[in-house]
């Protein structure tokens, strides 16, 4: 992933405060030989003070012998997008015809380690604390090894630990454009107010007040 310097993130609470709510991404593992990349979407928990994602898949699920040779593996995190028409971005100076389009968007990328839980004690410790995390005002049994109605279905699933090792963030707002260029397109995107426009509005404008 190219990121120019305008577009890294300010520090490293950026991008952890921004994944702790984005939850949602696709886990990326090396094929086998000769085969291509595996790429699961899946919800995942963040955990920024152990560095670890927390996840788990059904245990028929094709990858996990190209996970087991080779750990090492990349989540994948894009949300908060938007496409800019051209005369959006076109210079004050200049027709609004030779603007250039371009997207608006978030992107994490976690370089991660990824260790296999099967012990039924382990992943009912992992399913609990994920559950925690989606379901904070509770309304769900806790699963626990041999207790209804989730531990029969334990051995359904594999728990997935993720160390995380390496971290490339973006955010993709028009850093480099002048005030003028940034007030026109945060007021188009307010204005259009399609899927993901009020979202990426908002970080053009923070990351410009910051």
């Amino acid at each position: 992933m190219l990121i120019h310097p305008w577009d890294e993130p300010r520090d490293d609470a950026e991008w952890q405060q921004w994944l702790a709510v984005h939850d949602f991404g696709t886990l990326v593992v090396n094929g086998l030989d000769g085969e291509p990349p595996y790429a699961q979407p899946l919800h995942f928990v963040y955990d920024g003070e152990r560095g670890e994602v927390l996840t788990h898949l059904a245990r028929p699920n094709p990858m996990w012998a190209a996970l087991e040779a080779n750990p090492e593996v990349v989540l994948s995190v894009v949300d908060d997008y938007a496409y800019v028409p051209g005369p959006w971005q076109a210079a004050p100076d200049g027709p609004p015809e030779h603007g250039t389009p371009t997207s608006f968007y978030t992107a994490v990328q976690l370089r991660c380690r990824a260790q296999v839980v099967d012990d039924p004690a382990e992943k009912a410790a992992l399913l609990n604390r994920q559950v925690a995390h989606f379901q904070p005002e509770g309304g769900s049994a806790e699963v626990a090894v041999g207790a209804v109605p989730y531990g029969r279905m334990l051995s359904g699933i594999r728990g997935v630990r993720l160390e995380v090792v390496d971290v490339r963030a973006k955010f993709k707002y028009a850093a480099h454009r002048t005030a003028q260029v940034q007030d026109r397109i945060a007021a188009k995107l307010a204005e259009r107010s399609g899927p993901g426009d009020s979202a990426a509005r908002e970080h053009l404008l923070g990351r410009r007040r910051a």
